[in-house]
């Protein structure tokens, strides 16, 4: 992962973490192909649905 990659996803997470969330490391894997530009934003979501047991 990029220096730059790797620093806005430990930025977002530490963000996330302060209001109370869980951040889990697939999530941030997921992330970090989204901004390595090895799946689209629409996959992405997907994924994120699918992880998380939504249907639509």
């Amino acid at each position: 992962m990029s220096p730059i990659n790797e620093k806005a996803i430990s930025n977002a997470a530490a963000s996330l973490e302060m209001e109370g969330f869980v951040i889990l490391p697939e999530y941030k894997k997921l992330c970090e192909k989204l901004l390595n530009k090895e799946i689209t934003m629409a996959e992405y979501i997907a994924t994120v649905k699918t992880m998380q047991g939504i249907n639509s």
